[in-house]
């Protein structure tokens, strides 16, 4: 597997394009971050990190493995923002499995 060296160049330009994707995300959906600034700071580096290694944002919080053509694919196919929290996570629970978006009454009532 590719090493990542969250130092290079490559990775915080990446880290940095994906901030701007989340941001995208939570204006798209009208959600909030997660007031635990941990919580964003994590998914984020995943996120950033899976782009890398395997060409897509998926889920940090979900296993990825290669399916029988080669094609790297994540459990659930959970893509960023995935279809489990923009469909029922989300609306049911206030907040994503991985926990960055949130709705801004989820926020308020878990504040840190």
């Amino acid at each position: 597997m590719k090493q990542i060296d969250m130092n290079s160049e490559e990775f915080l330009a990446e880290l940095e394009k994906t901030k701007k994707f989340t941001d995208k995300v939570i204006n798209q959906f009208g959600w909030v971050y997660n007031p635990n600034d941990d919580v964003n700071e994590g998914v984020i580096m995943g996120l950033a990190r899976n782009k890398l290694l395997y060409g897509k944002r998926f889920c940090p919080c979900f296993m990825v493995v290669e399916d029988d053509n080669g094609k790297f694919k994540s459990a659930d196919d959970r893509i960023c923002p995935c279809k489990p929290a923009i469909e029922k996570e989300i609306p049911e629970e206030g907040k994503c499995h991985c926990g960055i978006f949130c709705t801004p009454e989820y926020a308020q009532t878990h504040e840190f």
